[in-house]
């Protein structure tokens, strides 16, 4: 009976954490001098609702959750929780909105790097995910995720 309940769990966890995919993850690169860096990247539900609560990388002290937003003619950008992730739906992290703010550089993101970042959700846990440094990729191009 134990064994049998300790399969049942294992096959439970292993569907919520599957329900969650990355896509288009990209970072744009920085000046040498830069403190701040910013990455972007698509977030696919497929389950129930779940939250993007943190995330962190080895390229920078800390990263944080940012929204982008408009007072008057003045863009300001404001440092949030987390991010809902609504259930069978998309979380789009992208310029001039929700972002991740990568704070204390250890070097420059160059263009062709790749940026180990890990996301950090409520429900489905952690997902590993490499952020290519450079231009947008268009939507065809998607990068997928790994769970380490």
């Amino acid at each position: 009976m134990k064994g049998m309940l300790a399969v049942g769990l294992f096959f439970w966890m292993s569907s919520v954490f599957s329900q969650v995919s990355v896509e288009n993850p990209w970072a744009r690169p920085t000046p040498p001098s830069a403190k701040l860096g910013a990455g972007y990247l698509t977030v696919v539900n497929s389950g129930a609702a779940d939250r993007l609560v943190g995330a962190a990388s080895p390229a920078a002290a800390r990263v944080e959750m940012h929204v982008t937003l408009r007072d008057g003619e003045i863009m300001r950008m404001r440092e949030v929780k987390a991010f809902d992730l609504p259930a069978k739906g998309r979380l789009e992290l992208k310029p001039a909105g929700a972002h991740l703010m990568f704070v204390d550089l250890k070097r420059p993101f160059k263009q062709g790097d790749k940026v180990p970042v890990t996301l950090k959700f409520e429900k489905a846990g952690e997902v590993k995910v490499d952020l290519q440094v450079g231009r947008q990729p268009a939507p065809a191009e998607s990068h997928g995720h790994q769970k380490r």
